[in-house]
């Protein structure tokens, strides 16, 4: 069954840790929907090499309408941190149950919505820290997952077992 899935992104998100998995999820049958302040504009990857026109801005989404959440990582998420609407759309996923994915630096919009505490998750290791000290269980693992809800990676690297492991809940 084809899925819904919001993707929020903005400048200097990692270009591989967006493009493969959406890839893998349009090959799977999914819908993505890109998600920054406004549609139409185009961001751009960190390395250059992705370019993501946005399809709704984040005033005209509301997170009932879609199956599961994207987090790539990057500078991305950082900088949608410190937007009060992007924290409150990744809380109220958190709140509905509904699966989450979330690599590299993506976690850090789960810290922020008061999401981690007593999960089990993984990060990049530049916010490992972060992670423990807001209360999750962090593993050095190339993917954790956390009650059939949430996955989680660190780099690049681990996006074969990201992508394999998002692909089995999006299919639960």
């Amino acid at each position: 069954m084809s899925k819904k899935i919001a993707v929020l992104i903005t400048d200097e998100f990692e270009d591989s840790e967006f493009t493969s998995p959406a890839e893998a999820y349009s090959k799977a049958g999914h819908e993505l929907v890109t998600i920054d302040t406004e549609a139409g504009k185009t961001v751009t990857g960190k390395q250059g090499k992705a370019k993501v026109k946005i399809d709704r801005g984040i005033d005209q989404v509301d997170a009932a309408e879609f199956d599961a959440l994207l987090l790539p990582g990057g500078h991305s998420p950082d900088s949608l941190r410190g937007d009060d609407r992007f924290v409150a759309f990744t809380k109220a996923f958190v709140d509905s149950g509904k699966p989450i994915f979330a690599i590299c630096h993506g976690p850090q919009l789960l810290i922020s919505a008061n999401a981690v505490r007593g999960r089990k998750m993984t990060a990049v290791k530049a916010i490992a820290i972060d992670l423990k000290n807001a209360g999750a269980d962090f593993y050095d693992k190339e993917v954790v997952i956390d009650d059939e809800k949430l996955v989680t990676s660190r780099t690049p690297d681990d996006l074969p077992a990201f992508n394999r492991e998002s692909l089995r809940i999006l299919s639960l």
